[in-house]
């Protein structure tokens, strides 16, 4: 019998409402939502290939259990029962911190991910915690913090009223949208040229997005901080700079020209190999703009000065007047998020309260960088025991992070580890325990985090599309189990996990003068929840608490559960508006535009002008029916450019003996990798490109389709040694490699 849901789609960060079409319990199709409120029907080829992306026949659906070197079906309670026994052991005899947790992109992506993680690491009471946030975007959260005192205060360009947008580093017509949520990006963007505004696009690359561009520059690789200086020079030189109302909210702007001093388009314009009269052009173009937006990505994020370049962006925004306005960037507001509370001081945000063990790095927003994962496994040292466990929730550090291969083997050494994932991988084939969570469609789906970045304020909420196959366990309940396995409750009902949350904060909010439910008894508020199950009325709980819900019946017209379920596509809660300075958590009240952390780095920046790299470099590349490492394993998302080869310059091409199609060896510092030749006038002289999320050739995997055609891992050219100091951020692009013909000696 053929039937339709509602689904948001979890696979990238558009977040597209769907329709799915469901035969016999199995999702057959899709399409986009006409109705959805945020995405009003656009489908991506990722959307529209939901149903094969659920149905892969390579998902496990049983739990994993390593007996006598091999790993083999279990039942959930064998599978808990190996986890309780392999985890607590370590954490008893060499203490916590000797288990690593290992936090994959997809988390985000999840109810589950959203809701445990934080309670798994508490259980546990580790410190040593890595992400996929520090091969991506942790200069972001880095610098917002510094500015604005929380690291997740992220504005975002107002697309849909901005006259003049400026991206850099961003290709969001593959990527759909990163740090920024926006269904049909590129719809949006063609808006804004068809009202008559402008988009300017920094990409070494002639992407599809610069190729929609009014203009295109084509920086060297690395360098996208330094433009961004030179930018804020000429608006300080050429008294560009308006901040207008702003003016009130910010400390340190009359020194920053001081600290900018030396940053001249003449100075920036060897290293950026860009001409001074365009940076010139730049700067003023942006101060001249009605709006404007500078929106900064992944490419400005990996590089060596990320942070700074993720600062530089919102200083540009600054100057200009244009941060928390309309038609510039402007802070979302979750209907999860904390709800208003009257502006003053906050605590700050620090950098370094503690470091990683074999080489000192500090720690950022509780993060340790992902590229120093290997040594704190594999290697000995005075300060403490290595890592001898980990958890890793839906990651494969093995292709994600720098010199795999080292961690590869980091990973085979552990004394135990658990991997939650729905794939047998290059990462989760080392794992003691797997345990693979059920299908998308099969899971319910609300964006906490991405709510936070949409460009425009919204909520939805899907329930599972399709009853739990027989066996199935759900992810939250996976992960609330994993919650008590870790910290010595294993056997406890896992309903108490989210009751403990529930009780606990409930009684913080009502002891908060600024709480809507300050002095009100906690036992009385959490009986006037409604849902399913605990997830459920966690949701119910952060809606009514949040900026839009009902306070538990004190706003009759506020947010709840029950309200959001009777809008299946959604509620429209309105375009972005400006919440200066009530979001600011900084100690002054105040945007710190000259933070300490910030200052001491700029030396290390001006050292920069003077740098001229010679030979080639590499930038990564990301395709539109891909996401990391996800998705090769699915037929429809592979293919066509979907693949795996080495962009390269027709003159770079004919200096090295290199034919289109043919195979080249291309060596870093990490490593070396072949891949097929790709010539291509797309990527400017001097620059190559490879893909990230490929190498899917190690044994041991059950990856089928992606093992046929597994590509190479671009990060094992790098070997780990160079990170943006002030976020750990791997340093991903502007590598220098060399390339020859395969066939050359």
């Amino acid at each position: 019998m053929s039937r339709t849901a509602l689904r948001i789609c979890p696979l990238c960060e558009a977040t597209c409402g769907l329709v799915l079409t469901v035969d016999d319990g199995h999702v057959t199709g899709a399409r986009g939502d006409r109705d959805d409120v945020f995405s009003k029907g656009f489908i991506c080829p990722k959307g529209a290939a939901f149903g094969a992306v659920d149905s892969d026949p390579d998902r496990l659906r049983t739990p994993l259990v390593r007996v006598d070197g091999e790993l083999r079906e279990a039942t959930w309670e064998e599978a808990f029962d190996a986890v309780a026994a392999g985890i607590r052991p370590v954490v008893e005899r060499y203490g916590p911190d000797c288990v690593g947790v290992v936090l994959g992109n997809p988390n985000v992506h999840t109810v589950a991910g959203a809701l445990y993680p934080p309670l798994l690491l508490a259980g546990l009471g580790t410190r040593s915690l890595f992400t996929a946030s520090t091969v991506d975007q942790m200069p972001k959260h880095v610098s917002s913090g510094l500015l604005f005192g929380d690291a997740n205060a992220i504005p975002v360009p107002d697309l849909d009223r901005t006259d003049h947008l400026l991206l850099i580093g961003a290709n969001p017509l593959e990527s759909n949208g990163s740090l920024c949520t926006a269904p049909d990006f590129p719809g949006r963007l063609r808006a804004l040229k068809a009202r008559g505004g402008t988009l300017t696009v920094v990409d070494p690359r002639r992407t599809r997005t610069a190729r929609l561009a009014d203009r295109h520059v084509a920086l060297r690789p690395g360098t996208d901080a330094l433009l961004l200086a030179a930018m804020a020079h000429v608006l300080f030189d050429e008294g560009l700079v308006a901040p207008g109302d702003l003016a009130a909210h910010l400390e340190g702007l009359d020194e920053l020209p001081a600290a900018l001093d030396g940053f001249t388009p003449e100075a920036a314009a060897g290293a950026c190999d860009v001409d001074a009269a365009t940076i010139r052009a730049l700067a003023r173009e942006l101060a001249a703009a009605p709006t404007a937006a500078v929106y900064g990505r992944i490419g400005s994020c990996t590089v060596p000065h990320g942070t700074l370049a993720s600062w530089l962006v919102d200083v540009l925004n600054i100057l200009t007047g244009n941060l928390d306005r309309p038609g510039g960037a402007l802070f979302p507001q979750a209907a999860t998020g904390r709800a208003p509370r009257p502006a003053g001081p906050g605590r700050g945000f620090a950098l370094g309260r503690w470091h990683s063990r074999v080489r000192r790095h500090p720690e950022a927003k509780g993060e340790l960088p992902l590229a120093a994962l290997a040594e704190e496994i594999d290697t000995a040292t005075v300060e403490g025991e290595p890592i001898r466990a980990v958890v890793a929730v839906a990651a494969n550090p093995v292709l994600s992070a720098p010199d795999g291969d080292r961690l590869d083997k980091a990973l085979a050494s552990l004394d135990f580890m658990v991997s939650v994932d729905p794939y047998l991988n290059e990462t989760s084939r080392h794992a003691h325990v797997v345990l693979p969570p059920p299908p998308p469609a099969q899971s319910p789906h609300h964006d906490f985090a991405f709510n936070a970045l949409a460009v425009r304020n919204q909520v939805r909420y899907t329930r599972p599309a399709v009853p739990p196959e027989p066996g199935r366990m759900a992810e939250t309940e996976i992960l609330a189990r994993l919650v008590l396995a870790a910290s010595g409750g294993h056997g406890t009902d896992p309903a108490a996990v989210d009751a403990l949350v529930i009780d606990r904060t409930l009684g913080k909010a009502v002891r908060d003068p600024h709480s809507p439910v300050h002095g009100r008894d906690p036992k009385a508020l959490a009986a006037l929840l409604t849902g399913e199950n605990g997830p459920e009325r966690r949701l119910d709980m952060m809606l009514r608490l949040g900026p839009y819900g009902d306070g538990f019946g004190a706003d009759p017209d506020g947010l709840t559960l029950r309200e959001l379920l009777a809008h299946p596509h959604g509620i429209d809660l309105g375009p972005l508006r400006p919440r200066l300075p009530q979001l600011l958590r900084t100690r002054s009240a105040k945007v710190e535009l000259l933070p300490e952390p910030i200052t001491a780095d700029l030396p290390r920046l001006r050292a920069a002008l003077d740098e001229r790299p010679g030979g080639l470099v590499l930038v990564g590349r990301r395709h539109l029916r891909s996401n990391n490492s996800w998705m090769h394993n699915v037929p429809v998302l592979t293919g066509g450019s979907n693949r795996c080869t080495l962009h390269l310059h027709p003159e770079d091409a004919e200096r090295l003996g290199v034919r289109d199609g043919e195979p080249v060896r291309v060596k870093g510092a990490g490593g070396e990798v072949t891949a097929p030749a790709e010539v291509t006038d797309a990527v400017r002289r001097g620059v190559v490109s490879l893909p990230h999320g490929w190498g899917h050739d190690r044994p041991g995997t059950r990856m089928r389709h992606a093992a046929a055609d597994p590509g190479v891992n671009v990060n094992q050219l790098l070997d780990g040694s160079l990170l943006d100091p002030l976020s750990g951020n791997a340093v991903l692009n502007g590598i220098p490699v060399e390339v020859a013909p395969l066939t050359a000696r």
